[in-house]
């Protein structure tokens, strides 16, 4: 399976018309293509990839979370990290955002390092995030979680603060970019509102719209749709495509795999902390490592066999031994079974 560019591809294009993506609202959103330089394994190099992660490992204890040898995330495009529970996702964003530490490895954004960053700093640099549990503040009206989302305001210096000459006309500048972002995200009628007033879904489109402040890069959403009244799944998919329409690379997780198959252009599935699986949507949801890692197709195998974790024994001897435990479990079960007319031979 390749995914090479041809003459007629460019990095970032998108497919015609006939091979867009469904219909998400009223617009069809086509999906973009030709993001990978050769054939399309885990950990395959990508023509401008704007997130690359190299051996990054985050361990607990006894338990390693996270253990990506290679990954990069296309610029441009919306890419879906999907896996089991458990397969180190959110562990992962933890790390890529400054919000942990990882044992070792490093990874870099648009071309900077971002080992040993905090936070703060990488989301002035343009890669910011949304969280599963949303952080709004609750006791803050809705317009004036948005303000927060905005950098490099005066009025947050000490002194600065003193003066409202020094930053009443920057405030108001913020207050109007908020109020374009609530309109567009349909929450101007609340901005009034406490935060803890809001639904669920709400909340969702608060968090993305606060994110948008900042004028970001790279958007990346943890679980958009958790939780979301299916009433606002359909705004927060369109809010989604409209990211990347303006100019934004998205990186989301999520288990909706309905809605991975409609939007993402690129998929990357992690398993017990492990990349075991990326290419366009279509064809991972048809890879057998990405079917053991979800439904667990090959009951006798051990999903850490896929992930490279445990190694796969396929000599005459691993297959004898195998054999000849399943011969006395089933020698125990017949003994066991008194309709299976072992026990009492002999009372005629």
């Amino acid at each position: 399976m390749s995914n090479e560019l041809t003459p007629e591809q460019v990095p970032g294009s998108v497919e015609g018309t006939a091979n867009a993506a469904p219909a998400t609202g009223s617009i069809r959103r086509p999906k973009t293509t030709g993001l990978t330089k050769g054939e399309v394994k885990p950990g395959v190099a990508k023509v401008d990839p704007i997130l690359v992660v190299d051996a990054v490992q985050r361990r607990f204890g006894g338990l390693t979370a996270v253990d990506v040898d290679h990954l990069e995330v296309p610029r441009g495009a919306i890419t879906a990290l999907i896996g089991p529970n458990g397969a180190g996702k959110t562990t992962l964003f933890n790390l890529l955002c400054g919000f942990d530490k990882p044992n070792s490895g490093t990874w870099s954004f648009d071309g900077t390092s971002l080992s040993g960053v905090p936070s703060f700093k990488v989301a002035r640099m343009g890669q910011v995030r949304t969280f599963q549990l949303t952080k709004s503040l609750s006791l803050l009206t809705v317009l004036e979680n948005m303000k927060l989302g905005a950098p490099h305001q005066r009025g947050e210096g000490f002194w600065s603060s003193l003066f409202p000459f020094l930053w009443r006309a920057q405030d108001t500048e913020i207050e109007g970019k908020a109020r374009e972002l609530l309109t567009r995200f349909k929450l101007d009628a609340k901005e009034k509102d406490f935060a803890a007033s809001l639904s669920g879904g709400q909340r969702k489109l608060l968090e993305m719209a606060r994110a948008l402040m900042s004028d970001p890069t790279l958007v990346m959403l943890d679980e958009p749709m958790a939780g979301v009244n299916p009433a606002l799944t359909q705004s927060l998919l369109d809010h989604i495509l409209d990211l990347k329409e303006q100019g934004m690379t998205v990186l989301f997780v999520e288990h909706d795999m309905h809605m991975v198959r409609h939007i993402a252009d690129w998929v990357i599935v992690m398993a017990e902390g492990r990349v075991v699986a990326e290419g366009p949507p279509d064809e991972v949801m048809e890879n057998p490592a990405v079917v053991d890692a979800y439904l667990g197709a090959h009951q006798d195998l051990d999903l850490g066999a896929v992930t490279g974790r445990i190694p796969v024994l396929e000599d005459a001897a691993a297959i004898r031994l195998r054999e000849k435990i399943e011969a006395e479990a089933e020698a125990e079960l017949e003994a066991s079974d008194p309709a299976s007319g072992t026990e009492g031979k002999g009372t005629a």
